[in-house]
């Protein structure tokens, strides 16, 4: 079936399930879907924006509403949408960050996150995770000196994933903000993957910027996430225009620079405010799905070779798994080589998993139903018995 011409109809969640790693979190629900429909246009949300002409001034639908809403979901006083974490990132960067400024990263931080600095004009500097790829508030103190010592002055910003997208691990996040404040230095939480699917407080963590993504975990459309700060810092990075033209004089009133005036409007805005009571409610189930992704973990470890590479036991349920020792194995006399594995799993109704991938991969059960939980877990022992491999009988 096609949507139009050339355009198929995606099907991939009703027709199987999903262990994608980062779609996981931003399926939509059915309530998004009608949003979806009714305010597709690009300007559909703007029929009753008057004076003073801003998105988180809209009172219907109940945009400012959400706005507040936002903010408290996340412990935070003041919120606003934007077309993806990246560009909340880019946000932070672009108040703080000047040429040549030292700005703290992580050796797990994400790409949009060092390309938010460089877009700025500064100067990345890593914190390295532990053996256990955990960043610790050690490690971050010892680079921030390092840093202070180099520079004269102490790095502008600190990035600190919540949790990152490599591993799924936890990180010493209110340890680190608080060595982080002992230097003046605010603190950016990349929530990606946690805002919209577990609990979190920015100011119980101590940071000063809470960054979601709507289209990875909080079930809207793509682009579309969140900025969220204290009222110090809104301030700052929720500063107004105050730039004139020379010829005209015209000035342009409350448009806030780092949003570009409006940011996040029609379908994508829509998506996200229908979904937001779900989200609101989901996040309270997180021990649930943790339960469940420990069923697909357990029922992977006990196939013989295969180890978690993410920490252990398990907070998020994002997993990385190293199968270069079973699954990999097969792959090298297996007629499909590398794609026996996703193929296998397709042929059971189960997708998400680079094609190909045998060695190291990642996946994600956020979402699932116990059931299907333990219908993947099947699967994979299933597909390691057909293809040779021992698997340890449960405990």
């Amino acid at each position: 079936m096609k949507c139009t011409g050339g355009i198929d109809l995606r099907d991939v969640e009703e027709m199987n399930i999903n262990i994608d790693p980062i779609q996981a979190g931003g399926r939509l629900t059915a309530d998004a879907m009608k949003a979806v429909i009714s305010y597709g246009d690009g300007y559909s949300v703007c029929d009753n924006c008057g004076k003073p002409f801003r998105l988180d001034y809209i009172n219907k639908p109940p945009i400012a509403e959400f706005h507040e809403d936002l903010a408290a979901f996340v412990g935070m006083d003041q919120a606003r949408v934007v077309p993806g974490a990246r560009r909340g990132f880019q946000a932070v960067a672009g108040t703080y960050v000047g040429k040549g400024d030292p700005v703290m990263l992580t050796a797990l931080s994400h790409y949009t996150e060092f390309i938010a600095v460089e877009n700025a004009g500064g100067i990345p500097h890593e914190i390295p995770k532990d053996a256990q790829n955990i960043i610790r508030a050690d490690a971050a103190a010892e680079r921030i000196e390092e840093v202070t010592r180099t520079f004269g002055r102490p790095p502008v910003l600190l990035f600190i994933d919540h949790v990152d997208y490599q591993f799924g691990n936890i990180h010493e996040v209110r340890e680190i903000a608080r060595v982080a404040h002992d230097y003046d230095v605010p603190v950016l939480l990349n929530g990606a993957y946690t805002v919209g699917i577990m609990p979190v407080d920015g100011k119980s963590l101590g940071v000063d910027f809470v960054i979601g993504s709507g289209h990875k975990s909080m079930a809207a459309p793509a682009p579309s996430g969140m900025l969220a700060t204290t009222s110090e810092r809104a301030e700052e990075v929720f500063r107004t225009t105050q730039v004139k033209g020379d010829l005209t004089g015209r000035t342009f009133g409350i448009k806030e620079v780092e949003m570009m005036g409006c940011t996040l409007m029609g379908v994508t805005l829509m998506g996200m405010m229908a979904s937001f009571p779900h989200v609101q409610e989901r996040v309270k189930r997180w021990d649930e799905e943790i339960e469940k992704s420990r069923i697909v973990i357990d029922a992977l470890t006990s196939i013989e070779g295969t180890a978690v590479r993410s920490e252990m036991p398990r907070r998020h349920t994002l997993t990385r798994v190293d199968t270069s020792r079973s699954f990999d194995r097969v792959a090298e006399t297996h007629k499909k080589r590398g794609f026996f594995l996703s193929s296998a799993l397709k042929k059971k109704g189960i997708v998400g998993v680079i094609p190909g991938a045998t060695k190291v991969w990642k996946f994600n059960t956020y979402g699932i139903t116990r059931a299907q939980a333990e219908y993947v877990a099947a699967a994979y022992l299933e597909i390691a018995e057909e293809n040779g491999l021992s698997v340890s009988p449960a405990e």
